[in-house]
């Protein structure tokens, strides 16, 4: 993708990355990633806002092309697909300043080869001029890391928002065009980012939304040219608002678990409940944790395995727990062949979420038909505790 003018002066100069397969040795990118930096050029001064990730340097290079000076290199985050590349963009500008947060430098400092004396740190609510362009900077801690700010140009109303508002998305497009991909996308990114510090986020919101913003660039996907749908969306996932929706991730060993599970996705659609089933051997778990942003109920199926959960269902608890979703109910089904802790262990692993724990259905070997009517009544109870809840 070749540079790309937003507007006058400002320019995307970033790197796509269409075949990365997974971020953070974790995070599935069925869509690839893009790395965004910014390029704005002011009447006296020239700043980058963010780098890129250090194997995708040259083709930051190769944007600033022809590019003489720079003299501000702004730092919004520490993360190394964000700053990985500052070291050879400074070595490149040897007059270049880097701008980054008090606690912004320590990290940087920490993980990089960079000189304190070419770091400036700004204060929330700090601006730089460029000349005939100004710069403002707003501190938003824990939006995911304790030294995240945001960028706001006053003049064009275009916010650097760093992770925030950002997707997984390598697009030829600079702007949000297919609004429905980018959504979606965005809705996992969330999930794998921002949803385990929601309630933070929720605080820091409106020192955005007090902002006269024309345009959103986030440091991942898309620009925003639109503000509203991703402000939007982002208001609703934030509330904690749930659907009348259940997760289901799950594993099967010899089938009983498979067969648990089935029965209740259908018992659960016969209640007016749609339910999403996961197998955990094979899912993509952006996929889950898209659909755990608003889901009312979790529910995990495990096989017992030496006495406890299977070890991909245990994963997927753990990593639920981290996540931690604002669902409303949680239980655990599976099977077992003459004992074990599966659904006690399960219960213990997500026992951080605000959840009601509903009873647990184990079946010993094959279900049976006092089995089934137990998933009967569980799909009963999630029904009812739901439609209390006026889910829809």
């Amino acid at each position: 993708m070749d540079t790309k003018e937003i507007t006058k002066g400002i320019r995307w100069v970033g790197a796509l990355d269409p075949h990365r397969p997974l971020f953070d040795a974790l995070i599935p990118l069925p869509d690839g990633t893009s790395y965004n930096a910014y390029l704005v050029q002011g009447s006296e001064k020239t700043a980058l806002v963010d780098t890129v990730e250090p194997n995708m340097v040259d083709v930051l290079l190769a944007h600033l092309d022809g590019i003489e000076q720079i003299d501000l290199i702004i730092a919004q985050h520490a993360e190394q697909d964000h700053s990985g590349s500052i070291p050879t963009i400074l070595g490149r500008y040897p007059g270049a300043k880097l701008v980054t947060s008090p606690k912004g430098k320590g990290m940087l400092t920490s993980l990089m080869p960079i000189p304190e004396e070419r770091i400036i740190t700004v204060e929330d609510g700090e601006t730089l001029s460029l000349g005939d362009k100004t710069l403002k900077f707003i501190h938003l801690p824990w939006v995911h890391w304790p030294e995240t700010m945001v960028t706001y140009l006053q003049e064009d109303r275009i916010l650097f928002t760093c992770d925030c508002f950002g997707s997984h998305l390598a697009s030829d497009e600079l702007y949000a065009v297919d609004e429905t991909r980018v959504m979606r996308a965005a809705k996992r990114y969330y999930a794998e980012i921002m949803m385990p510090l929601r309630a933070v986020i929720l605080k820091g919101l409106p020192k955005i939304e007090a902002l006269d913003v024309a345009v959103i660039a986030p440091s991942h996907g898309p620009v925003h040219d639109k503000p509203q749908p991703i402000l939007s969306a982002y208001r609703h996932w934030l509330s904690g608002e749930c659907k009348n929706t259940v997760a289901l991730p799950y594993v099967t060993m010899h089938g009983s678990t498979q067969n648990m599970v089935t029965y209740l996705v259908d018992a659960l659609a016969k209640k007016g409940v749609p339910a999403e089933a996961f197998e955990l051997t094979t899912t993509d778990i952006g996929d889950l944790g898209a659909t755990l942003v608003d889901a009312a109920t979790v529910v995990f199926g495990t096989p017992t395995v030496l006495g406890g959960p299977h070890p991909n269902v245990m994963a997927g608890a753990y990593l639920v727990g981290v996540l931690r979703p604002p669902v409303k109910y949680a239980s655990v089904i599976g099977s077992f062949g003459w004992g074990g802790k599966a659904a006690e262990q399960l219960t213990e692993a997500i026992s951080g979420l605000k959840a009601e724990m509903l009873p647990p259905v184990m079946s010993k070997g094959l279900p049976k038909e006092a089995d089934y009517a137990a998933l009967d009544a569980l799909a009963a109870t999630i029904a009812q505790k739901h439609g209390e809840c006026n889910l829809m």
